[in-house]
């Protein structure tokens, strides 16, 4: 089968290369990829950027849907033919004490399909059969590939930040992450939400417009601490989703909260800081991380977007042959696209 490798640290080492069909054992199944998303992550391994460890040569993808192709002799739950979506944490180890709290998301030795095992950029990717949930038979499969992401922005939004009916929500970063968490903003009943980006960004704060946001900010070079500065009772946003891929978008953050306000950090930027934390101090606002998901997270956004109440058609702008990776992947990383996803 061909698969879309990452084989080295150097920008642009990913290839279409010929590799076996995996073998599986007892507790995996082979999983048939239907769909696989373009994700940030593999935009970043792609361009020689991420912050993270990667264990090369290994096939990318991480956010897939497709069917059982054949199970271990000890699944259960999951027979040939299933419609199946798969969670990222492709291997833990099993004294973990995160595990027994239900936190397999924060496991630190956890590792992920598309950086730690290969991934789902293939016709065939070995999927442990406790990562997988079924996928209802109204719910497209190019669709249910994106359910990854969204479980991220529901994990940031629904889970770990405290968003009220009428709350003000700013969501720096129109990438996908960004726009999802827009989204599950809508969904929480935030009063208004602006989505803040920059020229580059100017397509996407239009989707932003689409989805949800009542404010864009960016697109002209706006200053959006002014803005908010001159908007309601001037003391800043309930809650900012720090969905931006670099460090430097907390300092915006600091400024846009209010006082006992909450800022809630998705976005990865390994770049130093490089400025004073005191407004966190003197606004008493709390900073707070979101990675990842777990089961229930999964289990709930599978519903969501079953039933409609999640719209990825603004957001889903390219389905490609796994044979067109280079252009969708570089229409995502233009920002010409939000969201490609590939078809092995």
């Amino acid at each position: 089968m061909l698969g879309l490798v990452n084989y080295a640290k150097d920008p642009h080492s990913v290839e279409l290369r010929e590799l076996p069909v995996p073998d599986i054992g007892e507790e995996d199944v082979l999983f048939k990829v239907q769909a696989v998303g373009i994700c940030g992550s593999d935009l970043h391994q792609y361009t020689g950027k991420q912050s993270w460890p990667v264990n090369y040569p290994v096939v990318l993808g991480h956010e897939f849907a497709g069917y059982v192709a054949k199970a271990g002799s000890r699944v259960s739950g999951f027979k040939e033919g299933d419609r199946v979506v798969s969670e990222t944490a492709a291997l833990l180890p099993a004294d973990s004490a995160f595990i027994r709290q239900g936190l397999y998301n924060l496991e630190p030795k956890r590792l992920g399909f598309g950086y730690g095992v290969n991934g789902a950029m293939a016709p065939y990717v070995k999927v442990p059969a406790r990562c997988l949930h079924q996928v209802p038979a109204s719910l497209p499969l190019e669709k249910a590939a994106l359910t990854e992401p969204c479980c991220v922005a529901y994990n940031a939004v629904c889970v770990n930040s405290r968003v009220r009916p009428g709350d003000t929500v700013a969501v720096i970063g129109p990438g996908p992450i960004g726009l999802l968490c827009t989204v599950m903003a809508k969904l929480c009943g935030a009063g208004h939400i602006i989505v803040i980006g920059i020229p580059a960004d100017s397509k996407r704060l239009e989707v932003a417009k689409r989805i949800g946001a009542d404010t864009i900010l960016g697109a002209q070079g706006e200053d959006a601490a002014a803005w908010v500065k001159n908007f309601g009772d001037g003391y800043g946003v309930d809650l900012v989703v720090d969905a931006a891929g670099v460090s430097a978008s907390l300092k915006l953050a600091l400024d846009l909260v209010r006082p006992a306000g909450q800022i809630t950090k998705v976005g990865w930027g390994p770049q130093p800081v490089n400025f004073s934390l005191d407004q966190l101090v003197q606004k008493a606002a709390t900073l707070q991380g979101s990675y990842s998901h777990n089961w229930p997270i999964w289990e709930k956004v599978i519903s969501l977007l079953a039933t409609g109440k999640i719209d990825l058609d603004p957001i889903l702008n390219r389905i490609s042959p796994l044979s067109d990776w280079h252009g969708a992947f570089e229409e995502m990383h233009s920002g010409v696209i939000v969201k490609g996803v590939l078809l092995p």
